[in-house]
């Protein structure tokens, strides 16, 4: 069975206080652009439009099923939001999408990413793939889905929020996971 490489580059903005991680990103196949969060059923870019311009929609692109890549990049910077995802390696065990039928071949080295983050106070993960990495990593316990717990990375402490995933696959309405993402938002104070 062949392995994937990660498709893109981490996306560190200089002034990031948050690296939100997810596991690896779908087939290119069922991308709508290319950066993180690129399925169009996946509800990352709905929770976030909702939290911050109270409009789901916000990063839609009017009319077609894509989201506005411009936009978001300009709101990650904007924010300090850098995202990357755990695997930098990977073996689909079945062609789609899901955390489940991922096997992480060579995990990211979470530590290197930090480095060039020196803002950061956070570490967020995004489902339940990249929850494991982070607990493996950094032998820490899990937090319980919506609240955080202490890692070190060398000198630092930093929280690690361990968000619902925003996936449709995983069971909560986008207004309750939405509750989630302000909270750690308001928490790591990114307005």
């Amino acid at each position: 069975m062949n392995t994937e490489k990660h498709p893109l580059r981490p996306f560190l903005p200089e002034n990031a206080r948050i690296l939100m991680l997810g596991s690896f990103p779908p087939p290119t196949a069922r991308w709508s652009m290319e950066f993180f969060y690129p399925n169009w059923i996946n509800d990352m870019w709905r929770i976030l439009g909702h939290i911050f311009y109270n409009d789901r929609h916000h990063f839609e692109i009017k009319g077609e099923k894509r989201f506005d890549k411009e936009r978001i990049v300009e709101f990650c910077t904007d924010k300090g939001i850098a995202l990357y995802d755990t695997a930098c390696e990977v073996r689909r065990l079945k062609d789609n999408a899901s955390d489940k039928f991922l096997e992480v071949v060579t995990p990211t080295d979470i530590r290197a990413l930090l480095s060039a983050l020196p803002h950061c106070t956070a570490v967020v993960t995004t489902g339940q793939k990249a929850t494991d990495v982070i607990v493996e990593t950094f032998g820490c316990k899990e937090p319980a889905v919506g609240s955080s717990s202490n890692i070190k990375c060398g000198e630092r402490e930093l929280r690690f929020w361990r968000m619902p995933s925003s996936s449709r696959a995983y069971p909560l309405a986008l207004d309750k996971k939405a509750s989630s993402y302000r909270k750690m938002l308001s928490d790591e104070n990114i307005k």
